[in-house]
């Protein structure tokens, strides 16, 4: 372990909830890393006792790099940060923020204790605050796409909505008949229409009306 190595320790009932732990703590100590370069260490993959007596967590060790981040420097990754923790305190949430930029992106990263309440319902705030956050940057000339997240949200969101469309898509293309999912915003809704963009069985289509909008999965053959 050298010594720009942070590392965490974390627990959960399987190995995946401590691993998910371990990058949420990751991501509060060191915002903006890069999540393929975390070097897990598995002490303890867990036990449950029987009739859930004696019930053992799994338990990780994380570690990364903090070169891995790259501190936000240019005007517009400082002036996304500062319009976030803004925004934040105008709807009474207690949140720090911190930018980071790569490639012409600007990670906006929260944490803090309200962090149900900056996110919102399936991330509808989180998404507004980070459209408005891309509007304030446009309007001053800047040409960084801002993303705003809140604890790793939208990489976890993002795995549950790709685990959701391939369900969706299984049983469309099983039963030859459409699903509808649940209202989604545009930034879940395109998250899904991606994940299924490649099959060749189904395809994808939005319909109603914001703030309900959904997506569609329809097999390419349906069942009369």
């Amino acid at each position: 372990m050298s010594a720009s190595d942070v590392r965490v320790e974390a627990t959960g009932e399987t190995v995946g909830e401590a691993k998910w732990a371990a990058v949420r703590e990751l991501e509060r100590l060191v915002p903006g890393f890069d999540r393929e370069s975390v070097r897990f260490q598995v002490v303890s993959e867990g036990e449950r006792g029987l009739l859930g007596v004696g019930y053992t967590p799994a338990h990780v060790v994380a570690e990364v790099s903090a070169a891995d981040a790259t501190p936000g420097t240019s005007p517009e990754a400082g002036s996304a940060r500062e319009f976030v923790e803004r925004v934040a305190a105008a709807i009474g949430a207690s949140v720090s923020a911190a930018a980071v930029e790569r490639e012409g992106t600007v990670t906006v990263t929260c944490s803090g204790a309200d962090l149900g309440l900056l996110i919102g319902k399936h991330g509808q705030t989180l998404d507004a605050i980070q459209y408005l956050a891309n509007a304030m940057v446009r309007a001053g000339g800047g040409e960084h796409i801002v993303v705003v997240d809140a604890a790793g949200y939208r990489a976890r969101r993002t795995t549950v909505l790709d685990a959701l469309a391939k369900r969706s898509a299984q049983q469309a293309a099983g039963t030859g008949r459409r699903v509808e999912l649940e209202p989604m915003t545009a930034v879940e809704r395109k998250i899904v229409h991606e994940a299924l963009k490649d099959d060749p069985e189904i395809e994808t289509a939005s319909e109603g009306t914001e703030p309900n909008r959904y997506v569609v999965v329809l097999p390419r053959h349906f069942v009369d």
